[in-house]
């Protein structure tokens, strides 16, 4: 089935699947964060310093949002919730304490490295794609070569 499509045909069916990938892609992101974003992070509980739980009873502010621990804090251990999941954000409760929390990720690290997967594998397609296309010409020019032998050499 698939050998009996045209170049164009089969460039046309990569482009059209390449966008349905990316539109779903978005569509997942956008509904994710809507959907579970506030019900995942309700029901998590995370180490915070100072065995504060203000921001697990009151409304709070983010100050710092999810970002990595420095190594320093890391090795020395001087802030508790580093030691969990190595992230940590800063939240201000409504009655005026300041609360450090640990967290489970952060988004623009997340970010980086899904476009850094996703412009990998597309310039690996790309080479492999080109890398095909190349050993074809290869292939037909030494077809043609053997054909015109066979014809100039009248044994057919």
């Amino acid at each position: 089935m698939i050998e009996t499509c045209s170049k164009r045909c089969m460039l046309l069916g990569t482009i059209f699947l390449g966008v349905l990938t990316i539109v779903v892609l978005i569509l997942e992101s956008q509904l994710a964060d809507t959907l579970s974003g506030s019900q995942r992070m309700k029901n998590k509980t995370f180490p915070t310093e100072n065995n504060s739980t203000c921001w697990m009873h009151q409304p709070y502010t983010i100050i710092s949002e999810c970002h990595p621990c420095s190594d320093f804090e890391i090795r020395s251990k001087s802030i508790g919730v580093c030691i969990h999941t190595n992230f940590k954000e800063i939240l201000k409760c409504d009655n005026g304490e300041t609360v450090t929390r640990s967290c489970d990720r952060v988004a623009y690290l997340e970010e980086r490295a899904y476009w850094k997967f996703t412009i990998w594998s597309f310039v690996i397609g790309m080479v492999s794609s080109l890398a095909v296309m190349l050993r074809m010409r290869v292939l037909n020019y030494k077809a043609k070569l053997r054909a015109r032998q066979v014809l100039s050499n009248g044994s057919i």
